[in-house]
């Protein structure tokens, strides 16, 4: 019977230099003004609690629950909203952590129902970027790392539920 098998891509110690590097520049780029973060729930759970202490400063967190995997390797291109932000973000800076964007087609959605609320400004910053295969035109604000088209796991990524509390980035091979 073959054993599935991970391989660490980006290993714990480069994940939070570079996550250190972007909550600098993001920062920067914001100044002193408050920012509202809004994970993309689940898999940026982990990656926006870094990012926001990387931020510092005065930062508001928010979520969004979102499904477009439904326990595959493959995104299915259906887009599911399965929990709404608590609070309103009309006149707010507003920044979307997602851990991947594969296809763009959730980030794509999920930017333009969040337009529609008023923000003062709506960027974007995902850990991962496997623009392999984009099915639609996303630039990200603020990227870790681009990645190969492979389908990974750990950090917050999952396959089923699996492999979230990895502190790295692994390849998954079934």
């Amino acid at each position: 019977m073959a054993r599935e098998q991970l391989s660490v891509l980006i290993p714990e110690d480069r994940l939070q230099a570079r996550i250190r590097e972007l909550g600098a520049k993001i920062r920067a780029d914001y100044g002193d003004e408050p920012l509202t973060v809004i994970g993309v729930l689940k898999g940026s759970f982990i990656f926006m609690a870094d990012i926001v202490r990387a931020i510092g400063g005065d930062v508001r967190c928010e979520f969004l629950g979102v499904s477009s995997y439904h326990g595959g390797t493959r995104t299915t291109g259906v887009v599911r909203i399965t929990d709404d932000l608590r609070n309103p973000i009309e006149g707010q800076h507003c920044l979307v952590v997602e851990d991947i964007i594969d296809t763009g087609l959730t980030m794509d959605y999920l930017l333009k129902i969040l337009a529609v609320r008023g923000p003062k400004s709506l960027r974007t910053c995902s850990l991962l970027d496997k623009p392999a295969h984009r099915e639609v035109d996303i630039t990200c604000d603020y990227v870790g790392f681009s990645i190969p088209d492979e389908f990974v796991v750990g950090y917050g990524l999952d396959l089923g539920e699996r492999y979230r509390n990895l502190p790295y980035i692994a390849v998954y091979s079934p």
